[in-house]
């Protein structure tokens, strides 16, 4: 037993309860173990235990025992726990201490005094190992997501731990790039014989490839700890609030059973034959959903271009409007230029060619606060955008400075941190907030503002299903009865098509698609282009033999959405 928990609880300093209870889990060397969960059920606890950042950087008690390769970790230190376990955090930018990736990578070997000819040589290794060794001379601040993780992960690798802890990999990658994530993961664990832990709320993405348990945490206890096809036979995720894969939520709608025979830990394997009948009359049963009209055009972009360097272009050519009333999406890969043409709407950066109107006025010679009246930002980072250190005054910050009215302001910062599912941590300091909690904070600082038309980036990275479903749709909610233009750059798949009807793809700085979400992701050449995933609805329609991929998408989509608004009665 490499890792041993034993009738263990941990509770915060500052805390009345537990945060972890009665915590029984052994992980063996060698295994990889996915650990799921709704947000603040204790994973991230469990995670601090076993790296040491609890009790060393959050104290607390603790009853019962644990050990990590068979040593007290409390004996051995932050320091001594780093030697073995290592761990990539789901907000990369605060594990980065050096100016150049190949200075950051280098680290721990700095801190351990090794020769530098043995350092260059261990770093272009691991550097070659996760395909960033053309980035060792970038800084971090200037890498995508995707590459900002696998420099963190590298960074783990030089110390050649015996444990790689993963907290929320996929929060911040495009899905291409998180299969690869998912993939590079395995092919450590396989060719270090690690023992691998993956945290992530995105589960169908993390079962790309196999794990040999899923563990279940909520409410600080663990519900179960299974192999993976016979967890997702049981009802767990969804008394948890946790979404299942697609092709088994499809099947569930269905009325469908699914049973561990089957192998339902991956569609491409999946026998469905026990389904096929059922799931086919199911199908026919609902209908596709009415088209929606497109309203006026608020906001036109114009054949625009931009380059940071005047060099080589990050966005050339871009055109496409968004409609008063409507919710789209922005997708690509990771730099492929979605933030960046975010922040040209907003102001951050004029464009080099081409125009960009609001409401028929061209805004070129706007300021940001000017365009600010009209258009709301909320940034993929959190942490670019906090400035104050409470909740409750970062969310009041832009009221506070337009001078409106302080009973007004508390009026409409509390409804909105209602709807954030923030307002009992109204009076909380920021810096005791989780990633995702953080991320919930920036979207009610401009939610509570009312602007015309919101830009979100990554709305629900790093959220579970409840907060998630709270966030879209009290977005839905404002876009239907307020009429409000909403675009959301995101690498969610499920939310493009589930709250989306119609979504711009932009590769490599070029638009390449302007279409509905179910014909884009039941198109191989698109989503190939633009490493998006493409749905595994698609897949589930050609293994039931169903040629209208786009139909079954909408048709699954129109049914979900009809379950939250109380109306699938009369599907059946």
């Amino acid at each position: 037993m490499l890792i041993g928990f034993k009738d263990f609880s941990f509770k915060y300093r500052a805390q009345a309860e537990p945060t972890l209870k009665n915590i029984n889990l052994s992980i063996e060397s060698g295994e990889k173990v996915l650990i799921v969960g709704p947000s603040g059920c204790g994973k991230s606890t469990l995670a601090h235990c076993i790296n040491g950042l609890v009790p060393f950087m959050y104290p607390g008690e603790i009853t019962g025992s644990y050990s990590i390769d068979g040593k007290d970790p409390q004996k051995l230190g932050i320091f001594g726990l780093s030697k073995i376990v290592g761990t990539v955090m789901q907000d990369t930018d605060g594990q980065f201490v050096g100016l150049t990736v190949a200075e950051d990578v280098a680290f721990a070997l700095e801190n351990d005094c090794v020769k530098e000819s043995a350092m260059k040589q261990k770093v272009d290794e691991v550097s070659r190992a996760v395909f960033i060794d053309d980035l060792l001379d970038h800084s971090p601040k200037e890498l995508s997501g995707g590459q900002k993780q696998r420099v963190s992960m590298a960074g783990v690798m030089v110390d050649d731990v015996q444990v790689y802890l993963f907290d929320e990999p996929l929060a911040n990658l495009d899905p291409k790039t998180g299969k690869s994530a998912i993939a590079l993961i395995d092919d450590i664990q396989k060719r270090q014989q690690a023992t691998i832990i993956i945290i992530e709320h995105r589960l169908e993405d993390a079962l790309y490839r196999d794990v040999d348990r899923i563990v279940l945490i909520n409410d600080g206890m663990i519900v179960a700890d299974m192999r993976p096809d016979d967890f997702l036979s049981t009802d767990l995720l969804e008394d948890a609030g946790i979404r299942y894969p697609l092709y088994l939520e499809a099947l569930r709608h269905a009325g469908c059973q699914i049973i561990p025979g089957s192998k339902p830990q991956h569609i491409e394997t999946m026998d469905i034959s026990p389904y096929r009948q059922k799931f086919l009359e199911w199908m026919q049963s609902v209908p596709l959903p009415e088209p929606k009209i497109p309203g006026d055009v608020i906001l036109s972009i114009r054949d625009v271009g931009f380059s940071y360097d005047k060099t080589h272009p990050v966005l050339s050519d871009v055109s496409f409007d968004i409609h008063k009333g409507e919710m789209m999406s922005i997708v690509g890969k990771n730099g492929a230029g979605k933030s960046t043409l975010a922040g040209l709407i907003c102001g951050f950066n004029i464009q080099d060619s081409g125009t960009i109107l609001l409401n028929g006025e061209d805004i070129t010679a706007l300021s940001i606060k000017e365009r600010g009246e009209h258009i709301g930002y909320v940034m993929q980072n959190p942490n670019q955008m906090i400035s104050k250190p409470m909740i409750f005054d970062e969310v009041a910050l832009g009221l506070v400075v337009r001078s409106v009215p302080e009973d007004e302001v508390k009026q409409r910062v509390a409804d909105t941190l209602r709807i954030c599912g923030l307002y009992e941590m109204r009076n909380w300091p920021i810096s005791a907030l989780s990633f995702g909690q953080k991320k919930r904070v920036t979207i009610a600082s401009i939610l509570v503002m009312d602007p015309e038309l919101i830009i979100l980036d990554e709305p629900t990275a790093g959220q579970d299903l409840r907060h998630y479903t709270e966030i879209m749709e009290f977005l839905k909610k404002l876009n239907e009865e307020s009429g409000k233009a909403i675009a959301m750059i995101t690498h969610d798949m499920h939310l493009m098509l589930e709250y989306t009807n119609r979504a711009v793809v932009i590769t490599d700085g070029r638009l390449i698609a302007d279409d509905t979400p179910a014909n884009i992701l039941t198109n191989d050449e698109i989503t190939e282009r633009a490493f998006l995933k493409r749905t595994s609805l698609y897949d589930l329609a050609s293994k039931m033999g169903i040629d209208d991929a786009p139909g079954l998408c909408n048709r699954f989509i129109h049914y979900e959405r009809s379950l939250k608004d109380g109306r699938q009665s009369s599907f059946v």
